[in-house]
């Protein structure tokens, strides 16, 4: 049996939220991880990535003060003027 033809680094940033979210069928899955197991650069952001979104979904549990959010819509309206 012949090894599958390599990804390339714009194919594999490009399924990368997919694979992240698991929903990559398996062909696809296995493209990407053999890619990022080969290439540095990609394995990073791929780290940087998964890092981020559990970062960010930890920030969902949080309580927000009123006075941040506040402060935060002051900001952004202070951008859309």
């Amino acid at each position: 049996m012949t090894e599958p033809t390599p990804i390339t680094c714009e194919e594999a940033l490009r399924q990368l939220a997919a694979f992240l979210d698991d929903e990559l069928h398996s062909g696809g899955r296995e493209s990407v991880e053999r890619h990022l197991k080969a290439c540095r650069s990609c394995f990073s952001r791929a780290e940087f990535e998964r890092r981020l979104k559990t970062e960010i979904g930890d920030l969902r549990r949080e309580e927000v003060t009123p006075d941040f959010e506040a402060r935060v819509r002051r900001l952004l309206e202070s951008f859309a003027t």
